[in-house]
């Protein structure tokens, strides 16, 4: 029997993390991106976290266009923003994270089938939000070493599954953009995915 593979280091979260990153063209900026969290474990404990920026390169844009991070958990929400949203690759040096608008979440839905299309649904108040992920592609799992994770510390296996198409879409609104190709561990998927069973461990 081969040895098992054991990751030295800190377990900093465990959970879900599909994100949706969306472009009108695609060399331009990314014009509508959302993070989504089920967190089952983190020195701040369980909870969900949506960061959805409708105005990636504003700071403080008009309020239909606002920039949220919805919570059921305010400190894992936090941690998450500072520790780990704020170096992703769609994220990192955008203005839009600089000010965002913190409002507790009232109801988090899953619907769907991850095989077909999936659909993560959010409401906080007067806001109600829908990500939906289509043309869902063959699982696979992946380990990113420390060097190659977005933080630069962390190892961070997860199980990804690409898609074709994906929607963000704010009180019955579609926000802009596509999802364009992106590699990650030798396959090609696109800059939206679902991905579960994701740990990071800090190095």
């Amino acid at each position: 029997m081969a040895d098992p593979i054991v990751f030295a280091g800190e377990v900093e979260w465990s959970g879900e993390n599909p994100g949706i990153s969306l472009k009108e063209d695609p060399n331009g900026p990314f014009v509508t991106l959302a993070s989504f969290f089920r967190v089952v474990l983190s020195p701040h404990g369980r909870g969900h976290a949506l960061v959805l920026l409708q105005s990636p390169g504003e700071a403080n844009p008009p309020a239909d266009r606002a920039n949220y991070c919805l919570y059921d958990n305010e400190a894992l929400a936090r941690y998450l923003v500072s520790g780990f949203v704020s170096h992703f690759g769609a994220f990192k040096g955008l203005p839009g994270l600089d000010n965002l608008t913190y409002r507790r979440l009232d109801k988090v839905e899953t619907s769907g089938d991850p095989t077909s299309t999936y659909t993560e649904a959010v409401k906080a108040g007067d806001l109600d939000v829908r990500l939906t992920w289509s043309g869902l592609g063959k699982p696979f799992c992946f380990v990113l070493p420390p060097d190659k994770s977005a933080t630069g510390k962390h190892h961070m296996p997860s199980l990804f599954v690409g898609c074709n198409d994906a929607t963000v879409t704010v009180n019955g609104r579609v926000l802009p953009g596509k999802p364009v190709p992106r590699e990650i561990a030798g396959q090609t998927i696109t800059t939206a995915m679902l991905a579960f069973s994701e740990t990071w461990i800090r190095a």
